[in-house]
């Protein structure tokens, strides 16, 4: 009974993204990502979940493996036990937040990172007797990296890039990012710069975007250890033609 359940939940999930900023106010879960390390300190971090609605909300933490591909993760069929939740199930009442932690508890001497979707679902209420009603059941999905103690730095690089067509028609910058490091990288902590040139190797087009315009823009763009992602820029090209260049370097304060 447990797959159906969580099916009809990410389905109804993804009903409740496109819902409007009401059912935005239902469940609040904060934060989206969580970096945790398999030994240490750091081998946990709270996870907020704040019920804006008038009814109480039940919520059950469920921890899934991930599948990287050059388009990025997604979750997995696969319920997994190396990290857990405390508290595993909560009521929420309305009006109030209910702090769950999550704690890696898998091999602590992995040489690579590993990965992991907390699915933050709300549980079906029962009805009472004789009455019927349709449920809409939320579903976030909270990003849990863990990073190996002893797999050294992420190892982020330009594989190539190249003019490629949005969902708006409009050309912009696309390349493809490696991950040579056992341990996950962000390129949203690297400021990338994209230049454009003409047959002729004339310039014309460079852009930067700041470590901060690429969280807000691209996103964290996760990338896993010793794999490859393709992204996509909001940076709009002169044309089609020509050559197009992307590189990276970290920001000096960081």
């Amino acid at each position: 009974m447990r797959r159906p359940m969580r099916v009809l939940a990410a389905a109804l999930g993804l009903i409740f993204c496109f819902a409007g900023v009401g059912a935005v106010r239902a469940m609040t879960v904060q934060p989206v990502a969580v970096d945790l390390r398999m030994s240490g300190r750091e081998m946990s971090a709270p996870v907020r979940v704040e019920n804006n609605g008038p009814n109480p909300l039940p919520i059950e933490i469920r921890i899934v493996e991930t599948e990287f591909s050059p388009d990025g993760v997604k979750a997995s069929d696969n319920l997994s036990d190396e990290v857990i939740a405390f508290p595993p199930q909560a009521l929420i009442p309305p009006g109030q937040t209910q702090v769950f932690r999550l704690q890696y508890v898998g091999d602590p001497g992995s040489e690579r990172s590993k990965h992991y979707y907390a699915e933050v679902a709300q549980l079906p209420v029962e009805l009472p007797e004789g009455q019927s009603a349709i449920q809409i059941l939320y579903n976030f999905q909270v990003m849990v990296n863990v990073a190996s103690v002893i797999g050294g730095p992420s190892d982020l690089s330009v594989v190539s890039a190249e003019a490629a067509t949005n969902a708006d028609g409009k050309n912009v910058a696309a390349f493809t990012i490696r991950n040579s490091g056992l341990n996950y990288g962000y390129l949203s902590r690297s400021q990338i710069v994209v230049t454009q040139k003409d047959a002729g190797g004339h310039e014309l087009l460079k852009k930067t975007l700041s470590a901060n315009d690429v969280q807000q823009q691209i996103g964290f763009g996760l990338v896993g250890p010793e794999s490859t992602r393709r992204f996509v820029s909001p940076i709009e090209l002169e044309s089609a033609e020509g050559v197009v260049e992307v590189s990276l370097s970290k920001p000096r304060n960081r």
